[in-house]
């Protein structure tokens, strides 16, 4: 069941929607997840790979039991991480600021 929107609400969010500031959201927001994605799915594509075709260097020991596909595999889960910190600090320095100051407008608006 969807929540019915006063015609108010509608007109505030399509206005809000079509502001520069807007813009400038979804213009950092895409900037930071497409190119990250691509990347972080070309680095997973590559591990795996790897694992099909250079099995021979995938296997190679560098310590111990350790060897170069565990290492691969454990820097996934590093660079998910890294990416997860990474985007939360962007989003808090650039895109917060922008989507509080946006939310301020319409809750200002619709509360006319």
């Amino acid at each position: 069941m969807t929540e019915k929107i006063s015609d108010e609400a509608h007109a505030a969010y399509q206005r809000i929607n079509a502001t520069d500031d807007f813009a400038e959201l979804k213009r950092s927001y895409f900037g930071f997840v497409v190119p990250l994605t691509i990347a972080f799915m070309a680095w997973y594509l590559l591990y795996v790979l790897m694992s099909i075709y250079a099995g021979g260097f995938m296997g190679h020991r560098l310590f111990g039991n350790i060897n170069v596909a565990l290492v691969f595999g454990l820097l996934q889960f590093v660079t998910t991480f890294g990416i997860a910190i990474w985007y939360a600090r962007f989003a808090a320095e650039r895109m917060d600021p922008i989507a509080d100051r946006l939310r301020a407008e319409y809750e200002e608006e619709i509360e006319k």
